[in-house]
């Protein structure tokens, strides 16, 4: 297998001050393939190249944040090894990765894995050696399936969850109104609709038009044309980012301005709004879990001016903007908090533990208020949202937190 990029960080950066982190012994401690009394070994994949290519900054603020770690003298004494791959967003690719990251690398764990589908792939692969596959960039119901998939679980929320938030919202808040759906035809897209589904109830006959795309396809123009056609006054984008900037931009030259909703991973104002231009995105409102560091808003909140020091510190050339970065940051800090839980007992089995009973744990740059919580029985680690509206350049917060049944 061609290895498209692989990072390995050992060692601390010279010159740290004594006793900033106590180094202790570890004759009692509990080891799987991936771990010793010096090391850490977490494994990764995700579309570094491909058709969302631009997804594959999340995998450099992890290395960047295990850097961190890593200088200041590792988790409980250890070092992080932290190895990824690139799977160029293709299922096939996704299980080389998944195989050469446990079989070859030996890592202890998967944290942060970027895709849906990619993720699904490898899950059955994962489950059947006994290998956490943790903390998911993707938002699949089956990737959260404590039943059938003990080893496998998400970082945030799932799609089915947050299209029930916004279903409920719009039947709520505009229940007469006409409603336009555009959605990316796989794994990601199709649960999310079927979420907004179940959140209208009654009201899904008020869909009148339901119209999909694939990942590859090079424009949705002709879609949001037969949505304006149809009728529709309010909107819900099903996308990725790059989709949802070329729809807001097609209803702007068709002289369209319905209402129009984003979800947490298509809201960026540096990935979504700003290609779509500001003056094109006024009015749209979407469904939140973290601080966006391109909205104003958040600016004065401490999680954000530590990740601003530390993207100063050790990713200087990163885009400060760029949520995707944010998210990268906010899971190797979840994946840390785990590892440090785990005290010296760094078995697969107690990795997954500890993961599967966070309590009300604050990650860094959720949304105030939002924090995650699981259980063995329940591995969705995210059930509350905030609602947003874009003014001028950047998100306010509409309301208080909205909670998932």
């Amino acid at each position: 297998m061609t290895i498209n990029r692989r990072t390995v960080l050992t060692g601390a950066v010279s010159g740290l001050a004594a006793g900033l982190v106590k180094r202790t012994a570890f004759a009692a401690g509990s080891y799987d393939p991936g771990a010793s009394d010096k090391e850490i070994r977490i494994g990764q994949f995700g579309p570094l190249s491909g058709p969302v290519s631009s997804f594959g900054v999340l995998a450099n603020a992890m290395d960047a944040y295990f850097r961190m770690v890593n200088e200041q003298g590792g988790i409980n004494g250890r070092k992080i090894t932290f190895i990824n791959y690139d799977d160029a967003y293709s299922p096939p690719k996704s299980v080389e990765a998944a195989r050469r990251l446990v079989e070859g690398d030996q890592v202890l764990f998967i944290a942060g894995a970027m895709g849906t589908p990619g993720n699904i792939a490898v899950q059955k692969y994962m489950n059947a050696r006994k290998v956490p596959q943790l903390f998911l960039a993707a938002a699949a119901s089956k990737l959260s399936d404590p039943v059938n998939a003990p080893w496998t679980m998400l970082w945030s929320t799932t799609y089915e969850h947050e299209g029930s938030v916004i279903g409920r919202h719009i039947a709520s808040t505009w229940p007469d109104s006409k409603i336009a759906v555009l959605y990316q035809n796989d794994d990601a897209g199709k649960p999310t609709l079927t979420g907004l589904k179940h959140g209208l109830a009654g009201k899904t006959s008020q869909i009148v038009s339901e119209l999909s795309y694939m990942i590859g396809d090079p424009t949705i123009d002709s879609q949001i044309v037969q949505m304006k056609v149809s009728g529709a006054d309010v909107v819900s984008l099903i996308t990725i980012p790059r989709m949802a900037s070329q729809a807001l931009r097609k209803m702007a030259a068709l002289d369209w301005k319905p209402k129009v909703f984003l979800g947490s991973g298509n809201s960026s104002t540096r990935a979504t709004l700003k290609p779509a231009g500001f003056e094109n995105a006024q009015g749209v409102q979407a469904l939140v879990t973290r601080q966006d560091p391109g909205n104003p808003l958040w600016a004065g909140q401490k999680d954000m001016q530590d990740y601003m020091a530390f993207l100063d510190r050790y990713a200087p050339n990163a885009d400060r903007a760029d949520d995707l970065y944010a998210i990268g940051y906010t899971i190797a800090a979840t994946t840390s908090h785990v590892i440090r839980a785990c005290g010296d007992n760094l078995t697969r089995a107690n990795v997954l533990r500890q993961a599967t009973n966070l309590s009300s744990f604050a990650a860094p740059l959720l949304v105030p208020g939002i924090t995650m919580t699981t259980t063995p029985t329940d591995y969705v680690p995210i059930k509350q949202f905030q609602l947003m509206r874009f003014r001028g350049e950047g998100y306010e917060k509409v309301g208080g937190l909205l909670s998932a049944s």
